[in-house]
């Protein structure tokens, strides 16, 4: 079965991989020419095209599943709009219609402040940050096509792994880490990520959707916590802690300070992490960097 892939990034080339691996062909969207040849040497097929040129989506291949993990290029003119939402409304006008699945990588700042509360696929979206409000409005678009009905969107906290962990340098450096000392993180091994990926992939067919899954390890952790765990796998003394500044995207995201459940994700996607606590994936992370 023929797989496409929108944004083979930290996330979307772990599931390609996967993918791959397990046997299926594999197609990769870019932007950039120049990387067309890493992506043939990985085994996928390469097309270039941009989410945001609906001319260059014009003779996509047919592909059973799609997905739609495009992060936004801060050096590109495009809006975080342009490219979740009208990109994704681009691609969906440009598939064919024998696609079976659609899945959207989207993310819990879809969600409002919390207080500290428990929050899951029921808790009503209220984004306060232009990424949490582009990917609702990508979620609103793939409701309100044909293919919604059939497709899965995946509300992800935040991904962490190898070469992906927060503050990593200002702790080797004991320089002050520019965030709170309180307030809950959710984070997901990327590993595990790409695993429920391809979990909601694996769905058996429904005409329901789109199917809203929060993904999560299910187990929140204060940052303070989260970063004198990372210190110490490190061997770097233990962290100080500087107030962002007022209205700085880390400042928001600290006042959101809510707890994402995964229970639905657990229960219907039926997932065993690798990951299933944040010091188990940091470990792993911090060994993969040789820490």
């Amino acid at each position: 079965m023929s797989k496409l892939v929108f944004g083979c990034g930290y996330l979307g080339e772990r599931v390609a991989r996967r993918w791959h691996d397990a046997g299926h062909e594999v197609c990769v969207v870019t932007r950039r020419v120049d990387r067309t040849e890493e992506f043939r040497q990985r085994g996928y097929k390469p097309i270039v095209a941009d989410v945001t040129r609906p001319e260059t989506l014009l003779r996509l291949p047919v592909a059973e599943t799609v997905l739609f993990a495009v992060g936004v290029d801060r050096t590109s003119s495009n809006s975080v709009y342009d490219v979740y939402a009208s990109g994704l409304g681009n691609v969906l006008a440009s598939l064919s219609v024998e696609t079976e699945r659609v899945i959207y990588i989207s993310t819990t700042g879809v969600y409002g402040t919390a207080d500290g509360a428990w929050v899951d696929e029921l808790t009503r979206p209220n984004p306060q940050r232009e990424g949490g409000q582009a990917s609702l409005a990508a979620e609103q678009v793939l409701g309100g096509h044909p293919l919604g009905r059939r497709s899965v969107v995946l509300r992800l906290a935040g991904i962490y792994g190898p070469a992906r962990i927060p503050f990593l340098k200002e702790l080797r450096e004991g320089r002050p880490i520019p965030a709170p000392v309180t307030g809950w993180l959710n984070l997901v091994h990327v590993d595990d990520a790409a695993a429920i990926v391809v979990a909601a992939d694996d769905l058996k067919s429904f005409n329901d959707g789109p199917r809203i899954y929060c993904v999560s390890d299910g187990r929140p952790v204060e940052r303070g916590e989260f970063y004198r765990e990372v210190a110490r796998q490190i061997g770097a003394p233990a962290p100080r802690f500087a107030e962002p500044e007022p209205k700085s995207p880390r400042a928001a995201r600290a006042e959101a300070n809510r707890r994402i459940s995964n229970s639905r994700m657990m229960a219907e996607l039926r997932v065993t992490l690798a990951y299933p606590t944040y010091q188990a994936g940091l470990r792993a992370a911090v060994d993969t960097r040789n820490q």
